[in-house]
């Protein structure tokens, strides 16, 4: 048997950060995983899918320059197999960066396989024993595959299998319109393929307020794509070398079939019954707001723990543990203000809670938007698609959230991320001078139109 200070099982955001910062401590620490370094981003999420959304957004901009008085002749034409390999060449130098940097550190064991416990302080792998007072599961999430009539008969992507096709889909269908598979959605129609989404729910992007994912639905149909909203009874059945999807009363013959309806954690396999480590009902490990899980020594991070399921939260958790487990401070996940982005093109970015949130909530609320038509910079770029919202209390003039959907959206939600954080209220962040001409410099003049709205 191996003995450790601690064992880190998942090399994704949080686990080779925790595992560096306990070896910078004196510690010996073993980092556990059983296939790629750098986990979901760097190998099949924001790493690879925002490159290829970049090769998209680089075919749009070719194929609408004649407006801007830039013309090219003939049709802009897709190489998927350049398209691919610059996606992979960001991918691996990105992983290899971690593994050079984390095998150049004295005190870390970085030991490629499947682990498993054993019981509450010790995990086998390759067939050895590894124990340490503290243990530290950062494994992870996968997409779920549902159990729609037909599936099993036909070949399927997954969000992590797409990233590797080098062809162009003669028509792509969509199943699921959220976050991930409206990314994929509008990629491909740039990159030149027919696509429809089918979203099973009333709308697409359904966390969003009602007016967010209208304008969201507007932006992707504007570009071609098809929307199927309502869509019950969704199968599948193959036809030719293709594959027929029906999705209520539409009946679509599609060439591929991405399934974008989720993901679970993988949490499966772990032998968390040995340990006695708690999930809930969708196998998400149960962690307090220190993110420790019923297992005294035992802790969960990332998207194995159901509280986020974005890199950057994985990695805030990796900051809450070393805070607390290593400088003796008492950081809290409870104390994170939710904020994520859509990348579709032009981008949505989100803190805080919906206007929707907001009155249920029970509080008396602010609301103000304004159409990114109204945006100086969104003019000068000829991209004025969107529109920008905050929701305040009336009360105590906190902001409480607020929604960017249009050019450098994910940017310029910045100014109310760090507002939000600061605890600064509106009527102070509203007398800032922000620069001309950007996105941001709106956010006073946005502020300054919130009006109360009735419960």
């Amino acid at each position: 048997m191996k003995s450790f200070d601690a064992i880190v099982i998942g090399a994704g955001q949080a686990g080779p950060s925790l595992a560096a910062r306990m070896v910078e401590k004196g510690m010996k620490v073993a980092l556990i995983e059983r296939k790629y370094i750098g986990g979901t981003c760097v190998n099949a999420g924001c790493m690879p899918t925002k490159t290829l959304v970049a090769s998209a957004r680089a075919a749009h901009v070719a194929r609408t320059g004649a407006a801007y008085g830039v013309k090219i002749p003939g049709e802009v034409a897709i190489d998927m197999k350049v398209v691919r390999a610059r996606a992979e060449t960001v991918t691996m130098n990105a992983r290899n960066g971690l593994i050079g940097w984390l095998g150049g550190m004295d005190g870390m064991s970085v030991i490629s396989g499947h682990a498993r416990f054993e019981g509450a302080k010790t995990v086998s792998v390759n067939g050895e024993t590894l124990t340490a007072p503290r243990i530290f599961l950062n494994v992870g999430a996968r997409p779920v595959i549902p159990a729609l009539p037909g599936i099993d008969d036909i070949d399927y992507l997954t969000s992590t299998s797409i990233i590797g096709l080098d062809t162009l889909p003669r028509h792509l269908v969509v199943i699921g319109g959220s976050y991930i598979g409206l990314e994929f959605a509008q990629m491909y129609r740039r990159f030149g393929a027919e696509v429809s989404v089918v979203e099973h729910g009333p709308k697409l992007a359904s966390r969003e307020d009602e007016d967010v994912s209208d304008a969201i639905a507007d932006i992707l149909q504007a570009e071609g794509i098809a929307v199927h909203t309502n869509a019950g009874n969704i199968a599948f059945a193959r036809n030719g070398s293709g594959v027929s999807v029906t999705a209520g009363a539409a009946k679509i013959d599609a060439s591929h079939v991405l399934i974008a309806t989720g993901r679970k954690p993988n949490t499966d396999d772990l032998g968390l019954d040995a340990a006695g480590v708690a999930t809930d009902e969708r196998g998400y490990i149960k962690v307090d707001d220190r993110l420790a899980t019923n297992v005294d020594g035992i802790w969960a991070l990332g998207d194995c723990n159901g509280h986020g399921a974005f890199t950057h939260t994985s990695y805030n958790d990796y900051e809450i543990a070393a805070a607390n487990l290593i400088d003796g401070e008492d950081r809290r996940v409870s104390s994170r203000i939710p904020a994520y982005a859509l990348y579709i093109d032009p981008p949505l970015g989100r803190v805080g809670m919906t206007e929707k949130q907001a009155r249920a909530s029970g509080r008396r609320i602010m609301v103000s938007t304004r159409p990114m038509s109204r945006v100086g910079r969104a003019n000068e770029r000829g991209e004025t698609k969107g529109f920008m919202k905050v929701v305040a209390d009336a009360e105590t003039k906190e902001i409480l959230g607020a929604a960017i959907l249009g050019i450098e959206g994910d940017e310029a939600i910045h100014g109310f991320i760090d507002a939000m954080n600061a605890g600064t209220t509106y009527p102070t962040l509203q007398w800032s001078v922000p620069i001309h001409p950007t996105v941001s410099e709106l956010i006073p003049t946005l502020l300054g139109d919130l009006k109360p709205v009735q419960p």
